[in-house]
C-alpha cells in the first residue's frame, strides 16, 4: 500500500515538471533577462509552504551568481520594508495568486519602480496582473491523496527556480572559478580546493640534482616520505622524477655498482606535470588516468614548485 501510494505521488509530481517543460515560452526568457539585468538583488518571497520553497531558491540563486535574498511578507508588512530597494526585483511565489500579505507589497515595488516576476498557478489572479512577468506553475492535482496538502504545486514552483537560477548561472558565464569562490567550506569546498592548496613545497619537497648520488636519493625519499623525489636543474627547471620503483629497478639490474650512479641515471625524464591553479579533482583524474601516485607541480616555465601525492587526495575523503 505505502508503495503504491509513493510511486503515485512522485508520478503526479513528475508529470508536474514534465508539463512545465511544455509551457515554457517567451515569459520565461523576459523574466531571465529581468533578473539578469538586476543592478540590486533578486528578493523571492512567499508565504507558508511558498514561503519555505522560496528560502531554497534564494540560496540557489546567491550560491550561483546571483546575489539573493528572502522576505518573509508578513515580517515585510511588520518592519522590514526596508529590505526592498531600487534596483531589485522581487521574484514572488504565491500558488492561488491572492496572498493578502504579498498583495500589501505592491505599493512599494511601484513606488520603487521594482520589477515584479511571480510564479502562480493563477495567471489571472490579482498578483498576476500586478506583474511584469508571471510564469504559470499550475499542476493538474496536488499529490496529497485528498488533493489539499501542496505537494505537486510546491514541487513545480522549486522546478521553475531551479530553472531561472541555473539558466541565469548559463548567462552570467559563471564556471567553476566562480562556483569555488562561493563554497569554500565543507564537503564541497573540498571538493574544489586547488592543487597549490594541497601540494608539498618548500621544505617538504623531496628534491635532489641529477648529479645526486644514488644514496643520498635513497635517503630523501625516505625522508620527506613519499616514496619519490623530484630532480631538478639548478635554475630549478625539472629534469624529471625517481620512484621507490625506479630504485627497485635499478637495483635488480645492477647489483654491483647501482650506488655509484646518480639520479640521472635512473630517473624518468618526462614526468606527469600539472600547474598549481587547477582544481584538485583534475589532478586525482590524472592521477587514475597514468595509474601513478604523484604529480609534479610546475610553472610556465617549467620550474618545479612542488609535488602533489595521492594520499593527500584521499584524506579529503571525497574521491
Amino acid at each position: 500500500m505505502s508503495l503504491e501510494t509513493a510511486r503515485r505521488v512522485l508520478r503526479i509530481e513528475a508529470e508536474a515538471i514534465r508539463d512545465l517543460q511544455e509551457r515554457l515560452d517567451g515569459r520565461f526568457e523576459r523574466a531571465v533577462e529581468l533578473l539578469l539585468g538586476c543592478r540590486g538583488r533578486v528578493v523571492v518571497t512567499g508565504m507558508g509552504k511558498s514561503g519555505l520553497i522560496g528560502r531554497k531558491i534564494a540560496a540557489t540563486f546567491s550560491s550561483t551568481g546571483s546575489p539573493a535574498l528572502f522576505l518573509h511578507p508578513a515580517e515585510a508588512l511588520h518592519g522590514d520594508l526596508g529590505m526592498l530597494v531600487s534596483g531589485d526585483v522581487l521574484l514572488a511565489i504565491s500558488y492561488g495568486g491572492d496572498t493578502d500579505e504579498i498583495i500589501g507589497l505592491l505599493d512599494r515595488t511601484k513606488r520603487l519602480g521594482i520589477p515584479l516576476v511571480t510564479l502562480t498557478g493563477n495567471p489571472r489572479s490579482a498578483l498576476g496582473a500586478a506583474s511584469d512577468v508571471v510564469l504559470d506553475i499550475s499542476v493538474r492535482e496536488e499529490a496529497c491523496s485528498l488533493n489539499l496538502a501542496p505537494t505537486a504545486s510546491t514541487t513545480a514552483a522549486l522546478a521553475m527556480g531551479d530553472a531561472l537560477a541555473i539558466s541565469l548561472l548559463d548567462r552570467r558565464g559563471f564556471g567553476e572559478e566562480d562556483f569555488a569562490a562561493l563554497h569554500p567550506s565543507g564537503r564541497l569546498g573540498k571538493r574544489l580546493l586547488r592543487v597549490e592548496n594541497l601540494m608539498h613545497a618548500g621544505d617538504r619537497l623531496p628534491s635532489v640534482l641529477p648529479e645526486t648520488p644514488i644514496p643520498d636519493v635513497i635517503y630523501e625519499i625516505s625522508r620527506k616520505g613519499l616514496g619519490m623525489a623530484v630532480v631538478v636543474e639548478k635554475d630549478g627547471r625539472l629534469a624529471g622524477i625517481v620512484t621507490d620503483g625506479d630504485l627497485r629497478r635499478l637495483m635488480e639490474k645492477r647489483r654491483a655498482g647501482a650506488l655509484e650512479l646518480t639520479a640521472a641515471d635512473c630517473m624518468s625524464p618526462k614526468p606527469v606535470t600539472i600547474r598549481r591553479g587547477e582544481f584538485a579533482a583534475a589532478a586525482l583524474r590524472l592521477m587514475e588516468e597514468r595509474k601513478i601516485t604523484s604529480i609534479v607541480v610546475v610553472d610556465g616555465e617549467e620550474s618545479v614548485e612542488g609535488v602533489v601525492h595521492l594520499h593527500d587526495l584521499w584524506t579529503l575523503e571525497l574521491f
